[in-house]
This record gives C-alpha cells, sequence and structure tokens, in this order.
C-alpha cells in the first residue's frame, strides 16, 4: 500500500527490479572471484585467435557503446593466436571494454589495440576521458574500490571487475596494467603468442 497511483507502483517497481539486477551481478562476480582467488577455477590453455574475441565482445556491447556515442576503433586484420584460458580472457576483455564505455567521456573514442613482440601479445583498451587520481592507482585492482562513488552507483558497478581481471591474469603469470594519459586512460594485459611446440 505505498501508493494506489498506477504510474508510482510502476516506477517503485522498476527501482525494485533494478536493484535486484545488480544484486545479482555483484553476487556472481563475487562467486567468480572467490572460485579464482581460492584456486578452485583452474586455467584451461588452449590456442584461439584473440583478434576474434575481442570483435566477438564488442559485438555483444554495442548498445552499451551506443547509449554512450562512444566512437569505437580496432584495427585488426588478421588473426592472432594465443596461448591462454579463452572464456577467462574473454572475461578481462569484457571488463575492460565495459570500464572504458562506463568512463568514456560522452561521444568520445575508445581504442582497443594490440602490440606484437617475440613471444607475447599486449593487448590495449583506452578510452577518452579523466585520468585516474595518482591516489588511487594502486588501489583500483582492490576489492570494492572505487576512484569515483557516484559515478559508479550511476551505472551499477560494484568494484570487483578489475579485481577479476588482477586474478585471471595473475593465474595467468601475465602482466597487466594501467597508464594514465593526458585526454584518457589505458588498460593493458598481456598473453602468450601461441607457438606450434606447445602441448
Amino acid at each position: 500500500n505505498i501508493s494506489d497511483d498506477p504510474e508510482s507502483r510502476e516506477f517503485y517497481c522498476d527501482v525494485i527490479m533494478d536493484e535486484a539486477s545488480k544484486m545479482n551481478k555483484l553476487v556472481k562476480n563475487l562467486l567468480t572471484l572467490n572460485q579464482l582467488e581460492s584456486g578452485k577455477d583452474a586455467v584451461v590453455m588452449e590456442r584461439f585467435d584473440i583478434v576474434s574475441l575481442i570483435r566477438g565482445v564488442l559485438q555483444t556491447m554495442n548498445i552499451m557503446i551506443g547509449q554512450k556515442e562512444a566512437n569505437v576503433i580496432f584495427e585488426a586484420e588478421k588473426p592472432v593466436y594465443v596461448w591462454a584460458d579463452e572464456f577467462k580472457i574473454e572475461e578481462v576483455v569484457t571488463n575492460y571494454i565495459s570500464n572504458a564505455i562506463n568512463h568514456c567521456t560522452r561521444g568520445g573514442t575508445i581504442t582497443v589495440s594490440y602490440s606484437m613482440y617475440s613471444d607475447r601479445v599486449r593487448v590495449s583498451v583506452f578510452n577518452t576521458g579523466e585520468p585516474i587520481p595518482d591516489k588511487d592507482i594502486e588501489n583500483i585492482w582492490n576489492k570494492f574500490y572505487k576512484v569515483d562513488k557516484a559515478r559508479t552507483r550511476e551505472y551499477g558497478g560494484s568494484g570487483i571487475g578489475l579485481s577479476i581481471v588482477k586474478a585471471i591474469m595473475e593465474l595467468h603469470h601475465r602482466g597487466y596494467g594501467v597508464i594514465n594519459h593526458k585526454d584518457g586512460v589505458e588498460f593493458w594485459f598481456e598473453l602468450e603468442l601461441f607457438i606450434a611446440n606447445n602441448q
């Protein structure tokens, strides 16, 4: 009996559903992180094309990208085969790109790129926007840490996404990090290139 007005009831129902959805996402992320940190979720190494994986993630996030009116740049012409856990690396790419969308300036640019080395590839996700304050840089990989609490609340962030990235990359024994630029922020991670004699 909060309200007899149908519009008000619909509004409160929408709020309840939105909060329940955020809670569901938080619980799922916490369970994922717990499995990773406890070592119960072992990596399953396989050969896969990281370029194809990135394209797939961008496609699934097309609606979110459109809502932010962001310009996405990803120029890759040929496959790049890596040796890693495809499912877990998809989680890393998804977290980085969703982070970029949420923190990108409206109408700004998100650039996904990669650099090749003799034995590894570095994937970078850059978004235009405010750099991360120096005092926060070391803490962003910690559970529940939020640089801008009001803004994070706005898009339903829990402060767990980057902790999941950290846990996954440490399971792979591979580097990851963040670089501030004058006009935005770049998150990166590295993977082993697939070499024919890998088992």
